[in-house]
């Protein structure tokens, strides 16, 4: 007993209790069963003898002396891994918490699932203890003996069962602890990431009638539970439009959990998502919770959810419509409360008709689509963003804040930035740190597209960078109106064009071209 109240983790616990009765050289088996929810029904011996699926005792450590030259006392996957409640001897004592002995066993009972078992290893008692805490019933220890137990046999299993009980309870308690001081930690580090993330870069800004759109759009749906869908081109602020939904919830007072899909070997994605437990594969030292755990009550930000592998589609679909999960190596199940909101920026129904992502999990997780536009269609704001990004730059780097001429603005509104609000943050702290507290500059950069910048005129027959890029352009544009905006499959542009479509998709997004859609027909 000393034994496993010295004992932290549940298992060891479990492990203790079993092999403290197995110390008994006449108990050929010592079993815990725990209570659980129904999870293996499809494959469970007593399935037909269940009344509902619901909850069962789950069969969690084994200890004896079994002399059978098959025998494995410490196997818990076998046909009596679980017990459905109220049914055969071990489920009755668990729904009733009632003990029970019986002695004097020939092996020939009707109960007996195992007669030639109990007869090979010549057991001749059966007791099972309901483990109780607190009025609450935990599981049940049943004891196979060698031997007739007794009166006094009886009691002591009660005493044994009784400090087992707390044990287990105490067990339980320090690995709640331990998991809610472990989410504690990584939700401490997900809001310091956010307080970074919102001093460099703030909230929404613009007044062109796109974007105002979209903070309509925003207001709307914030208010709800409903699944969000951001797209729009890379560097556009799909995050910042997440954020914006979640700070406008009733779930502001709990943490957006951002998970970039793109940045996750696909070996990890469900434990990264739905967490594991100990041992559950190499390298998993302790119980980790997933990402949708850390956003309980809260907002999961799911970045370029294209990039989530087809297998893992399907489960991430469960955990949206079921609302539980299991973490890996785990059996049971947890109900969770996170809000969802996914971004890309490529067209998921393109992808869902092409077969590279699920069309149910593109319909569950479009429920509120929001499109955020490319600046060169919100060109009024580029103005606005770029004294933004020019005062938060020069605070980071402690300058004074630099002159902004109304040609430099001009410069930037001519500028096309393929790379949209991203692009413009980091041309304007560069050309912070270039100004050194004086009048701010800003040259296109070669290879992008400026209004009003004619190409130098080239030889007979050749063509400069610039002129290359803009014929290219310029003939992809063209491939995408006629394909009406589709670039897979047949009649897509790629084909039209006679190159790969993964390579022409890439060159789409580097252009900065939209794919225009078909009409109503």
């Amino acid at each position: 007993m000393v034994l496993m109240a010295q004992k932290r983790g549940l298992d060891d616990v479990l492990h203790a209790i079993v092999e403290g009765v197995a110390q008994c050289p006449d108990v050929v088996l010592a079993r815990i069963w725990l209570l659980g929810p129904g999870d293996v029904c499809a494959a469970c011996r007593f399935r037909p003898e269940c009344p509902d699926q619901t909850q069962c005792l789950h069969l969690r450590a084994s200890a004896g002396n079994a002399a059978g030259p098959s025998a494995d006392h410490q196997r818990l996957g076998g046909a009596f891994r679980r017990f459905p409640m109220g049914v055969r001897k071990i489920g009755r004592v668990g729904q009733t918490g009632d003990a029970l002995l019986l002695g004097g066993l020939r092996g020939d009972e009707d109960w007996i699932a195992e007669p030639a078992w109990i007869a090979q290893e010549g057991v001749r008692s059966f007791a099972a203890q309901p483990l109780v805490f607190r009025g609450e019933v935990l599981g049940v220890l049943a004891i196979f003996d060698r031997g007739l137990l007794g009166t006094r046999d009886f009691e002591w299993t009660r005493v044994f069962a009784d400090h087992a009980a707390v044990s287990i309870a105490n067990a339980r308690a320090f690995e709640e602890i331990a998991t809610l001081k472990s989410r504690l930690e990584d939700e401490n580090t997900y809001l310091r990431e956010e307080v970074s993330f919102a001093l460099g870069n703030g909230s929404i800004l613009g007044d062109s009638p796109a974007i105002r759109k979209v903070l309509q759009q925003v207001e709307l749906v914030a208010k709800t539970d409903a699944a969000v869908l951001v797209t729009g081109e890379s560097g556009t602020g799909k995050e910042l439009v997440a954020r914006a939904i979640h700070d406008g919830s009733r779930r502001k007072a709990r943490a957006l959990i951002r998970v970039n899909c793109g940045a996750i070997p696909d070996s990890l994605f469900e434990s990264e998502f739905f967490g594991h437990v100990k041992g559950a594969f190499t390298g998993a030292l302790t119980d980790r919770p997933g990402r949708f755990e850390l956003a309980e009550g809260g907002t999961i930000f799911l970045d370029e959810i294209g990039e989530v592998p087809l297998p893992m589609q399907a489960k991430l679909l469960r955990v949206l419509q079921e609302r539980e999960l299991e973490r890996v190596g785990d059996g049971r199940t947890r109900k969770v409360d996170a809000r969802v909101i996914a971004a890309s920026n490529r067209d998921l129904g393109e992808e869902a008709a092409a077969g590279r992502f699920r069309q149910d999990l593109f319909y569950r997780l479009s429920v509120f689509p929001i499109e955020v536009p490319p600046l060169r269609d919100r060109k009024s704001d580029i103005p606005a963003l770029a004294l933004h990004f020019a005062g938060a730059a020069a605070r980071r780097m402690n300058l004074a804040p630099p002159r902004v001429p109304e040609s430099t603005l001009s410069r930037l509104v001519d500028y096309d930035w393929p790379g949209n609000v991203r692009e413009l943050a980091n041309a304007v702290e560069r050309a912070v740190i270039l100004a050194r507290g004086g009048a701010l500059r800003f040259e296109p950069p070669a290879t992008g597209t400026a209004r009003g910048r004619a190409p130098r005129e080239a030889p007979a027959g050749l063509m400069t960078r610039d002129e290359l890029k803009r014929r290219e352009r310029e003939s992809i544009a063209a491939a995408l109106k006629e394909s009406g905006g589709k670039i897979f499959g047949p009649g897509g542009a790629a084909e039209l064009l006679g190159t790969k479509p993964t390579t022409l998709a890439s060159r789409v997004k580097a252009l900065g071209l939209s794919s225009p859609r078909r009409g109503p027909r």
